[in-house]
């Protein structure tokens, strides 16, 4: 039986980047917008079109993903070969000449490419090569000879790049088409500061539900949110569920916005699932994070931790939600649970206190969480949640909006931890209050059943914490009733330390909250019932035809 695919009639959101300068109350200012690759999501709707029925769903993305890195790289090694061209060219530059045997040994000298960044690629692997030959009928092993020839020339890429067409017993044809696709996007150098392979990994999370051992991708806007509340300018960024390495995309993106140096940010990340942890080794690979430490291969961070010396001065994440196969029972006496020995049955706390592990003396940590852990008092997570607010750990927590997430909507927060809340460097002390912010009321609607934060949200949500926060900038700090509300923590016993943001910030008059957003989010609710009811009755239509035909067979 053949899947239908809808045609997404709106395209995913641009990205936007919120900034929040390394001063500690610093004014958040957004950059310049920023020319999106050409088209991109229509060109995976085509590909897809062109997929299916040849291969399962699933497998579309592994078959996309590689084709797009070789455009990637491909385009960055054609961008530096016409600016080292036009150089020779140019009877001003040092560097000028006409003899062709010349110019043809620099072009093709492998050290101007790799002193600027750019991945050498071979003869057989350049882009224009694989279309001249795309209607040859072994098109399939020609692609995975490229990669071959990429890996063997960047060994920071060996055993990373799919080398899966000439056995995914697709036609030339199909190949063909999808490279003909492809040709036309056009990844420049405006166009490749978007987290390309993150988009393509998000969009087929969204469209056909690819989901690898229960990770959601997390949404650019979150992403966003969560590196420019905690500012990782420069240290050590650990993220030990990295999927496809949005958090240090958007990490690099943050130090390159306010002029830092990109050496000044180490990498350090792990990733479970072996598709997710090859497609961040790509992803990192064509920004140049050849230094970006992920381990030599894919592993379970609570059971062979790549890191375990580390600690980090930021920690970014978005580990799988509620996950009950973590296999706890294993690890009941390790050391890195000081403050209770989290259940076997929900990896939450888990989580939380790895996190708290590998931080730095003075190091924060912001990642995002199922709601179910903000109060939770089943199998001890309501002592260790005590434990962790007594401690002084808790900075920050943010209620986020429902629909937020591809593919869930389990309701999510954002915590924020910090080791060092006794002030300094530009910051109070704030050891005995927790900052509330109940985000649940802003946002848009970006889809029928996707809501995201625009500039102006993030800013606002930013601007508030590190105002608390900040010793200048606390005294013009007021709680706003239904949106902030900082707390003792001594005041949070009457509530069992439960952490979620609406118990604090109270409620505003209901002519005060923003109707049009409620309006949106009561209509994308109601989208999404109709949709699961039609899809009900698509699925029971099928299964009605497959058993009427296996009758008429007999």
């Amino acid at each position: 039986m053949t899947e239908e695919i809808e045609k997404p009639r709106v395209a995913l959101p641009a990205l936007i980047v919120a900034q929040a300068g390394p001063a500690a109350a610093r004014p958040v200012r957004m950059p310049r917008a920023v020319a999106e690759p050409v088209s991109i999501e229509d060109k995976l709707w085509g590909a897809a079109d062109e997929l299916r029925g040849k291969i399962p769903p699933a497998r579309y993305q592994d078959v996309v993903l590689g084709l797009v890195f070789l455009k990637y790289v491909s385009d960055a090694f054609a961008e530096k070969r016409a600016g080292i061209e036009q150089a020779l060219s140019d009877q001003t530059n040092e560097d000028y000449t006409t003899d062709p045997n010349v110019r043809e040994s620099i072009l093709e000298d492998r050290d101007e490419y790799t002193a600027a960044n750019v991945y050498w690629m071979p003869v057989e692997a350049r882009w224009d090569r694989l279309k001249e030959s795309a209607k040859q009928p072994n098109i399939g092993e020609l692609i995975d000879g490229a990669m071959d020839a990429i890996e063997r020339e960047n060994p920071s890429l060996k055993g990373v790049l799919p080398k899966i067409y000439g056995a995914a017993g697709l036609p030339s044809r199909t190949l063909a088409g999808l490279i003909d696709k492809f040709s036309g996007l056009e990844f420049n150098a405006e166009a490749r500061a978007h987290d390309v392979l993150g988009r393509v990994y998000e969009y087929f999370l969204n469209r056909f539900g690819v989901n690898y051992g229960g990770e959601h991708y997390t949404p650019r806007c979150v992403v966003q949110l969560l590196v420019a509340m905690i500012e990782p300018f420069k240290g050590r960024v650990y993220d030990p569920c990295c999927g496809s390495g949005g958090m240090f995309v958007q990490s690099r993106r943050f130090v390159d916005e306010h002029g830092g140096r990109s050496a000044d940010l180490s990498i350090y990340g792990q990733e479970a699932v072996l598709d997710t942890w090859r497609l961040a080794k790509m992803n990192l690979a064509i920004r140049g994070m050849v230094d970006a430490k992920l381990g030599d291969r894919s592993g379970d961070t609570f059971h062979e931790d790549l890191h375990p010396d580390l600690r980090a001065d930021f920690i970014l994440a978005n580990p799988p939600f509620n996950d009950s196969q973590w296999h706890g029972e294993l690890l009941k006496e390790d050391p890195r649970w000081v403050y209770g020995t989290p259940p076997a049955s929900n990896a939450n706390y888990a989580w939380i206190q790895h996190f708290i592990h590998h931080l730095a003396p003075d190091g924060v940590a912001g990642f995002v969480l199922a709601n179910g852990a903000l109060s939770s008092w089943q199998n001890g997570e309501g002592d260790i949640r005590r434990k962790i607010v007594e401690a002084g750990l808790v900075d920050c927590v943010v209620a986020l909006p429902a629909q937020l997430f591809y593919g869930t909507q389990i309701p999510v927060s954002l915590w924020f931890l910090a080791k060092n809340r006794e002030g300094g460097r530009g910051l109070r002390d704030r050891k005995s209050q927790i900052l509330f912010i109940d985000a649940r009321y802003i946002g848009h609607m970006v889809s029928r059943t996707v809501r995201a934060f625009d500039g102006s949200d993030i800013e606002r949500i930013v601007s508030t914490y590190h105002q608390w926060r900040s010793q200048e900038g606390f005294a013009a700090y007021a709680d706003a009733l239904g949106f902030c509300s900082s707390r003792q923590i001594a005041d949070l016993a009457d509530d069992d330390f439960a952490l979620n943001p609406g118990r604090y910030v109270g409620s505003p008059e209901a002519d005060e909250r923003d109707d049009d957003g409620l309006e949106d989010e009561i209509r994308a609710l109601s989208t999404v019932v109709l949709e699961k009811l039609v899809q009900g009755r698509a699925n029971e239509d099928a299964v009605r035809a497959v058993v009427e035909g296996l009758l008429d067979e007999r």
